[in-house]
């Protein structure tokens, strides 16, 4: 199955001024003190509830959705739980000019898709992309366009191997397939 393409619903990580929110970390991401909690299923209600102005976030995000958010997102900690929460959403993607080092490496090896989108801070500054607005990215080609606004856009595509273990569904998955 062709995974290449993503579509879905984006929520812009804003603060009330309208400019991305930067340097959000793990502890904003998932709080510890819900890091008792171990079923993966459990932790999507969690997901943002420490982020100033986006405590609802789990309550109203839907399966798919892809979440815009401002410069080293996933910054601090290498808690795993901050990517597992997106997953237990059944959130999409994530895009970000840039991402903390553990973060991007946590995502990429639980075969969660992460995206670089060098302009994003331009673009939603630009009101280009606004929450509630369906775009769709070929995450190997690195194009995309906003259905919403019928607005074309780039982004960095995934490297090859982040792609495989992508669509291998993580790092142990695509592991197995290379064995085989």
């Amino acid at each position: 199955m062709d995974k290449s393409v993503i579509r879905g619903k984006i929520w812009v990580l804003s603060d009330k001024s309208g400019k991305l929110i930067e340097d959000i970390d793990t502890d904003q991401i998932y709080h510890n003190a819900f890091l008792h909690i171990t079923e993966i299923s459990q932790m999507g209600e969690h997901a943002l509830g420490n982020l100033g102005g986006w405590e609802d976030f789990a309550k109203k995000a839907s399966p798919g959705d892809i979440v815009i958010a401002g410069r080293n997102f996933g910054a601090g900690s290498s808690r795993q739980q901050a990517v597992d929460c997106f997953i237990a959403l059944g959130i999409s993607l994530i895009c970000a000019p840039s991402f903390g080092a553990i973060y991007f490496r946590n995502a990429v090896n639980s075969g969660f898709a992460v995206l670089r989108w060098g302009d994003l801070d331009q673009m939603v500054a630009e009101r280009k992309l606004e929450t509630g607005d369906e775009i769709e990215i070929n995450i190997q080609a690195g194009l995309g366009q906003n259905i919403t606004r019928d607005q074309s856009f780039r982004t960095e595509p995934m490297s090859a191997v982040q792609y495989e273990i992508f669509a291998a569904g993580g790092l142990f998955a695509y592991g197995k397939n290379v064995m085989d």
